[in-house]
């Protein structure tokens, strides 16, 4: 069994997840990706990463933003900044599907899943080599991550029960409205 690190057990609704790990995919890229998609109902994240794909939405970059273009369709996330992380996207849609299959295995109703929570963590990096020119070496290194999600189905409204139960106060409150009663009655008495 793998280790999480959300803990769904103490939710009340039921929930379904799925995870990868070392996954060759940029982290940043893919932070940025599933923070955007992170609380949706599944549908929608679906439709969103499909846009992204075919560039008609992108994906707002809010952490790792330092040398991110602006483009005018991340307005909607009011911020500026954004990108089309096509690899990133394949990825989580393939982790989302999966998750998905995990919940209908599950019985769970796929049509009111929200995704819960997406962690994605960095990986240990991969170490190359590549070389440049006047005989120079460079390092060449890949930054892969971990990703883990988890879709939950709601949990039914349920109503606040109306209760008759005395409101207990403590020794100062009681004072106080002891105090406020007398000085009622005091102005009426001497009219």
């Amino acid at each position: 069994m793998a280790r999480y690190a959300f803990d769904d057990t103490k939710l009340t609704e039921k929930t379904a997840k799925s995870r990868g790990a070392y996954l060759r995919v940029h982290f940043k890229n893919t932070r940025e990706t599933a923070a955007a998609v992170n609380g949706m109902k599944l549908q929608k994240a679906y439709a969103y990463l499909d846009n992204v794909v075919e560039h008609q939405q992108a994906i707002p970059f809010r952490r790792f933003n330092g040398g991110v273009g602006r483009t005018q369709q991340v307005k909607e996330f009011k911020t500026t900044q954004g990108r089309w992380p096509v690899k990133s996207v394949k990825f989580l849609l393939g982790l989302l599907k999966n998750a998905e299959a995990n919940a209908e295995a599950k019985g769970l109703d796929t049509e009111a899943l929200v995704i819960r929570n997406i962690a994605v963590q960095q990986a240990p990096k991969t170490y190359r080599r590549t070389y440049r020119a006047h005989g120079r070496i460079n390092p060449y290194r890949s930054s892969p991550c971990h990703i883990e999600i988890h879709l939950a189905e709601p949990a039914e409204q349920v109503a606040k029960a109306t209760s008759n139960v005395a409101v207990r106060l403590n020794k100062r409150q009681l004072a106080k409205k002891r105090v406020a009663a007398a000085r009622a009655i005091a102005p009426a008495a001497t009219a």
